[in-house]
This record gives structure tokens, C-alpha cells and sequence, in this order.
């Protein structure tokens, strides 16, 4: 039967549903995707140009078809999917965060609203007491949100940017987060599974979100209920390394009580 969407998307919105229909079925045509994404064949056929200029599809006679790529979307290309369940995810994974806290978060659309919900809890403002809260980061538009925030310290980690996540990666990074003790770090991962372990598709992101886990007392895994049970190129950390996992309420039932046999607290919001 394949992907469909409920109603009229923007730009980004329905790059994002072509690249994800054409990673599941390897290609389409502009006829059927501007009958499942509800919009007319001459703007698919501007998203397949504009797409295809990017090199992330190839033109076909009359549709497009799935370049041999892995599709690790930028972030501002992911920001419209699942925006309700990520904002509920990361409202809720801000309430285990206390005042005086260390925390870290990496990139990505989830742990920026944990940023946000963290950022307008009340009880963190200070309240003239000076900083409430730190925060240690490798994400640079996490960095950017909350610098205006006088009661959070913000700590970035060095590094060379990556633009898919604004994430800085790399030996530059690592020499920061080798020197710091984190009470609780947030990990935005693009799979989890049981048996392997919270894993990410960029072999850099996942080898500085893995010393953030080592570096952090408490790991919490946030993540809608797509990411779950599924495999991903590079291991962050094993199962066993996960205290909490915050995911949303569509979360597959039996995949959340293997989590829980496997000792891991789950949230499902």
C-alpha cells in the first residue's frame, strides 16, 4: 500500500515524504506522488527537479527514482515530520533534568525541543541566583537558541561542522567532552535497537555522541516511535548504556515492553 499524508505539506514537508516513499519503494511517478501528497503534478515536478539538482534523486520519464544513497535528510528538511510527537517527546524528557544540573545534548529535530522545553521551564529561570542550568552541546543551533537565555550556561564542544545536523564531529570535539562530567545527557539517535544498541547513520555524529554517553551519569535516549527496533550504520552505545528511553505514544507495544525487560526505563507520551 505504501506511504500516504493527510493533506497538503510545504516544501520541505513533501521533500521529505518523496525521498521517504522513494527510499520504500524505489521509485514513483509524478502522476502518484501528486495524488498521495495532494498537490499538483507541476509541483512534484519542480520537487523532483530542484530534488534531482541536489543529487539526492535521479529524473525519470514521467517520475524519479532512488539514487543508491542513504538518506540522511538535513536537519531543516526533517523539522516539519513528526513535529507533534517530537515536541511532546521533548517536553517530557525536560522534566528529568533538576536546577544545578550538567546536561548534555546532542543534534537533531528531537533534542532541540528538549533545548526549547528546558529553555522555558519556569523553575530554571534563576530567579536573580545566577546560572540555573548548563548546558553542553556539539549542536550549533542548540547553541544559538539558548544563548539568550541568561540563566542557562552553554558549553559547545569544538569540532568541524557537519551542515546535515549542525553538529560539530571530529578530534576537535573530543578533546572538550574528555574533561567534563555530565549528570544527564540526551541522545537524539536515528535508531535503536535491543539487541544493537542506539546507533546513528554518520560514522562522525556517533563516535562524539558515544563519549558524551561515557561522559554522562544518566543516558536518555529520545525518540519517536519510527526509530525504534530499527538498525543504523554506526553503534553511539550498547543497549545496556540507556537508562531512559522518552519515545511517543505510537511506540510499537511489544517493542517497548522489550525495553523494559532489558532494564531500561521507557516514556511513552
Amino acid at each position: 500500500m505504501g506511504l500516504a499524508w493527510g493533506g497538503p505539506l510545504d516544501r520541505y514537508a513533501r521533500w521529505n515524504a518523496l525521498l521517504e516513499i522513494l527510499a520504500e519503494e524505489g521509485r514513483i511517478t509524478v502522476e502518484e506522488a501528486a495524488q498521495r501528497l495532494q498537490v499538483s503534478q507541476a509541483t512534484i515536478r519542480r520537487d523532483f527537479d530542484q530534488l534531482a539538482q541536489q543529487q539526492m534523486i535521479t529524473r525519470t520519464r514521467g517520475g524519479a527514482v532512488a539514487n543508491n544513497i542513504s538518506y540522511d535528510l538535513p536537519l531543516r528538511y526533517k523539522s516539519a515530520k513528526r513535529a507533534s510527537e517530537k515536541q511532546r517527546v521533548g517536553r517530557a524528557a525536560a522534566t528529568l533534568v533538576s536546577p544545578g544540573m550538567v546536561v548534555g545534548i546532542n543534534g537533531g529535530t528531537t533534542t532541540t525541543e528538549v533545548a526549547r522545553a528546558l529553555a522555558t521551564r519556569g523553575d530554571l529561570m534563576g530567579h536573580g541566583e545566577g546560572t540555573a542550568l548548563t548546558i553542553v552541546t556539539n549542536a550549533l543551533n542548540i547553541a544559538n537558541e539558548l544563548l539568550v537565555r541568561p540563566h542557562i550556561k552553554i558549553v559547545v564542544a569544538g569540532g568541524v561542522v557537519r551542515p546535515q545536523s549542525y553538529e560539530l564531529i571530529g578530534p576537535l570535539a573530543t578533546g572538550i567532552l574528555r574533561e567534563l562530567t555530565l549528570d544527564i545527557v540526551f541522545l537524539g539517535v536515528d535508531a535503536i535497537d535491543v539487541m544493537w544498541g542506539a546507533a546513528a547513520h554518520h560514522e562522525g555524529e556517533a563516535a562524539i555522541n558515544s563519549l558524551m554517553a561515557a561522559r554522562a551519569r544518566r543516558v536518555v535516549v529520545v525518540a519517536d516511535n519510527t526509530k525504534l527496533g530499527r538498525h543504523a550504520f554506526a553503534r553511539v552505545c550498547p543497549i545496556e548504556r540507556v537508562n531512559t528511553l522518552v519515545t511517543d505514544s505510537g511506540a510499537d507495544p511489544a517493542l517497548v515492553a522489550a525495553f523494559e525487560a532489558a532494564g531500561i526505563r521507557v516514556m511513552c507520551v
